[in-house]
């Protein structure tokens, strides 16, 4: 992470922030006397690459750091997320995709408990096949929140970790959660494509989940140093102005290095500038939910 975006946390609250607004004054949230019920957040983005799965980990960690309960939830056939946490997709007897599509498989017999304090429904290549199956399905776009409903009130969140892909797999995320958070990563290319996904997440709340809401615009792999990067950041805010999150994660190494050790930057590194963000990402998620 570039030193001139690390050197920005919680504690320079009111200078100006990267996205070119004042930051907000957010403090820790307070503790729960009890859990539920949850509110699901989609990460999605149908470009690959720009940071769903470390922002599912990261901000679930961050969230479980602060004594919130969190479910994350692998949507993606490349089962990336349950790898991130140290889960081996192909030793899987049973994933996602059997609490999909076998009706005498429930979540809770697919759902793993976690290192990092989070519980987890794992995916692996077998979730590929759901999307063809589905097809045929009655109600096709509600079965994944069927699958979550009987763990909504066991939750505080639930993060589902959604496929680069607009699918039927993708648009089941969108029709179960309350709210969508895009991470685009500060590239030209990435930039272009959030139109198509805006225009994706209004369909489905005019046809299939009237309450789902876009919750922000996440800037990630940041690098203030450059121009591009910079001009990219800039445009977004523009763009989308309040929708953008004041946080905004920058490259670092660390990010691999998390995938391999298989666990959260918030444990890996705990003080690194990464680790920070996300802990300000969870600040800003808990403030908007509380607001919605």
């Amino acid at each position: 992470m570039s030193t001139s975006l690390a050197s920005r946390s919680r504690a320079a609250a009111g200078e100006m922030g990267p996205t070119g607004r004042r930051m907000p004054k957010l403090r820790d949230p307070k503790p729960l006397t009890e859990h539920g019920p949850a509110t699901i957040l989609a990460l999605c983005n149908q470009k690959g690459g720009v940071g769903k799965t470390t922002t599912t980990i990261n901000l679930g960690a961050a969230l479980t750091e602060f004594g919130r309960k969190v479910l994350l939830v692998d949507f993606d056939p490349q089962g990336a997320l349950s790898v991130g946490l140290g889960v081996n997709p192909l030793e899987l007897d049973q994933t996602i995709y059997n609490s999909l599509m076998e009706r005498s498989v429930s979540a809770d017999d697919v759902l793993l408990k976690t290192n990092a304090g989070m519980d987890l429904l794992p995916s692996n290549i077998d979730l590929s096949a759901a999307e063809v199956q589905l097809v045929g399905e009655v109600a096709r776009e509600q079965t994944l929140k069927r699958v979550l409903a009987p763990l909504v009130d066991d939750y505080d969140f639930i993060l589902i970790d959604c496929q680069p892909s607009l699918g039927l797999l993708t648009i089941n995320a969108l029709t179960a959660a309350d709210g969508v958070i895009i991470p685009l990563e500060c590239e030209y290319f990435s930039l272009r494509g959030v139109a198509l996904l805006i225009q994706t997440i209004e369909k489905v709340s005019e046809r299939l989940n009237p309450q789902l809401e876009l919750e922000g615009i996440l800037a990630t792999m940041y690098d203030s140093r450059t121009l591009h990067g910079r001009e990219v950041l800039g445009r977004v805010v523009q763009a989308f102005g309040e929708k953008v999150f004041h946080t905004v994660i920058g490259r670092t190494v660390r990010f691999p290095e998390t995938t391999v050790a298989g666990e959260p930057i918030t444990t890996f590194a705990s003080s690194s500038a990464g680790a920070s963000a996300y802990r300000d990402l969870a600040r800003e998620v808990v403030a908007r939910c509380l607001a919605a």
